[in-house]
């Protein structure tokens, strides 16, 4: 036996050495991988904000897109176009997304129904916002033979039931099922059960999905290019095309004038400060919960 301990004391030193040198290797190459992320994420910071601030005056929230080569001009319909169809988007969605999620955590978790809405969930969730914009192309626009506001809406809120829904299940299926079981020894119904101890319990991931909802299609360009496309003045109809910002960007930022391309930075400031400010409120509120 004594001659056996010193190689298998040198095996496991040798093993330790190993293990301790594939450690550093992991170590160092996902610290390279997260810096070479945040150099490029940085650098888009400082050129938005130093490109973006510089367009920032008080006629880009008074005034309406301006024809080309304008010396004056702000972006004031495409922010209210934006904002009204992101905000309907969400109202429309919210609820289909909680209820659908309340479904799969409290009643769908072993049926085949419960197993095809996760699997076209998913699917939704991984599909390109432009087969969506597609989508509501073929069924609207095409057929209304016009471009809308509805359209637009509707796009943005195919993108936002997804992401609700999986919040909802994931933030419903963490609440222990003692709090469950307690309710029902107490003779409480399933349905207040689930809108008093359980939805009560999972609000604050609740919000916080739907605020990253929010975020997340306040941005998309896409699927407004074929259903609310774009329009230079301001309208509040929405059953004729609408002023949007990501499409107003897009089409300033391609374009050769000087004061298109200012309005554009202008536009991408305002954005990723908005979608910055929703990321960051909707994280305070899930550590304040939990």
């Amino acid at each position: 036996m004594s001659k056996l301990t010193p190689s298998i004391d040198s095996s496991r030193i040798a093993k330790h050495r190993r293990r301790k040198v594939v450690n550093v290797v992991a170590l160092t190459m996902s610290m390279a991988a997260m810096a070479f992320g945040l150099f490029w994420l940085i650098w888009i910071l400082i050129e938005t904000i130093r490109l973006g601030v510089g367009g920032l005056s008080w006629s880009v929230f008074t005034e309406m897109t301006p024809p080309p080569q304008a010396e004056t001009g702000g972006l004031a319909n495409a922010i209210y176009g934006s904002l009204l169809m992101v905000v309907l988007a969400t109202l429309v969605a919210t609820p289909i997304g909680i209820l659908a999620g309340i479904y799969l955590a409290e009643y769908g978790q072993k049926t085949w129904l419960g197993s095809v809405t996760r699997f076209i969930n998913d699917i939704l969730l991984s599909a390109p916002s432009i087969v969506i914009g597609l989508f509501i192309y073929a069924v609207m626009v095409s057929r209304a033979k016009s471009y809308s506001g509805y359209a637009g809406i509707m796009a943005l809120a195919l993108i936002v039931i997804p992401v609700v829904i999986r919040t909802t299940e994931n933030m419903l299926t963490l609440i222990p099922n003692a709090l469950r079981e307690a309710a029902y020894a107490l003779g409480t119904p399933k349905w207040k059960v689930i809108l008093a101890v359980t939805l009560k319990s999972a609000q604050a991931g609740v919000m916080t999905g739907i605020l990253l909802a929010f975020a997340r299609v306040a941005g998309e360009t896409a699927p407004l290019i074929f259903t609310a496309l774009s329009n230079q003045f301001w309208s509040s109809d929405l059953s004729h095309p609408m002023a949007n910002l990501p499409n107003t960007i897009f089409k300033f930022a391609m374009s050769p004038y000087e004061n298109w391309q200012k309005l554009a930075w202008a536009g991408v400031f305002l954005i990723t400060l908005g979608v910055l400010a929703l990321n960051i409120l909707a994280r305070v509120m899930f550590r304040k919960k939990h």
